[in-house]
Parts: C-alpha cells; structure tokens; sequence
C-alpha cells in the first residue's frame, strides 16, 4: 500500500513539472513534438532512476559515513553529469535520428533540476533503496505524462487560428498554466 502511495503521490498529486515546478526547461523547450516528448520522457526516465539509485548509495555508503553530507550537492552533480555523458553515448550509437531530434536538449538532462530534485527528495523523505526507485520511476512517468500530454496539445495548437500576439510561448505558458491546474485537482488525493 505504501507503494501504491507513493507512486499515485508522485505521479499526480506531487507532479514533478505542473506542481513542483521542476523540470521546467525541457517541459517547455521539448514539447513541440510529441515523438521528441516521448524521447526525452525516455532518456529522463532512465536518467532520473539510474541517478537516483547512484546517488542515494554515494549519501548511504560514503557521505553519511564520513559524516560529509555538506558535499552532496557536488557529489549528485557529478553523478548526474557522468550518467548524462553515459546516454548521450549510447543514444548516439543506438537512435541517431533520435539523437539529432533532440539536440541541445540532451545535454539539458544534466541541468535539468528535476533529476536533482528527485537525488534531494529521497534523502529528505528518509526513504530506502526500493521506495527511492519507485520513486524516481513514479516521478519520471509523471513527467513523462506531463510531457506528452503537453507536446499533443502544443500540436493541436499549431492547427488552429491563434492570435498572433498568442502564437508561441504566450500560449504555451497559458496551456501549460491549465494543464498544471488540472494536476492540482488531485491534491488531497493522497
């Protein structure tokens, strides 16, 4: 049940991106395709539980033991970064064309401050191993929705007769403000 919790938690009630308000940058800068959401929901997802896994062991077995917990925010950017460069590669390797598709992006993985967020959040909720992967995993599938959900609307809206003063980010700010409305519809869920 705690699980269950946890992932329902994540997923809706606590969105990353339309609640926290993490992970804004690749929300907004990827969102215009929904083949290029799903990619970056893909490699976010990998990232985000790969690096949480990383970096709660590097606060369990080295910072908490030397009792130099000041040096976890260093520590998580550097394990962060290297897991970015490990996808990048790969993803060079395996999709090419999905490599080209998102660019800049990629590498925006690093700085994407929901992937830190999360590395944060397991330490400061006090959770283990396994409840800090379900985590990580909820988390990345909530952004992922966020993502995808917000990409098809964005190309519904290419469609349609906008206001020039509202063609862009304008709307895309006004949709995503809704979209993050309709997530908070669910807090008290949980």
């Amino acid at each position: 049940m705690e699980y269950l919790i946890i992932i329902i938690g994540a997923i809706f009630v606590n969105n990353i991106v339309l609640v926290q308000f993490l992970g804004i940058c690749p929300f907004l800068g990827v969102s215009t395709k929904i083949s290029t959401a799903t990619g970056m929901s893909a490699a976010v997802m990998f990232v985000m539980t790969l690096a949480t896994i990383v970096t709660y062991l590097a606060q369990t077995l080295i910072l908490d033991p030397l009792h130099i917990e000041f040096m976890r925010t260093v520590t998580f950017i550097l394990v962060i970064a290297a897991l970015v460069q490990m996808v990048e590669l790969i993803m060079k390797k395996v999709s090419p064309p999905l490599y080209q598709a998102l660019g800049v992006f990629l590498p925006l993985i690093t700085t994407n401050c929901a992937i830190m967020g999360v590395a944060i959040l397991v330490i400061k909720k006090d959770f283990g191993l396994a409840e800090s992967v379900v985590f990580a995993i909820a988390t990345a599938i909530g952004f992922a929705i966020a993502l995808i959900v917000f990409a098809g609307i964005r190309e519904k809206l290419d469609l349609l007769d906008v206001p020039e003063a509202m063609k862009g980010a304008p709307i895309a700010l006004i949709t995503a403000g809704l979209l993050s409305l309709a997530f908070m519809g669910f807090s008290g869920m949980v």
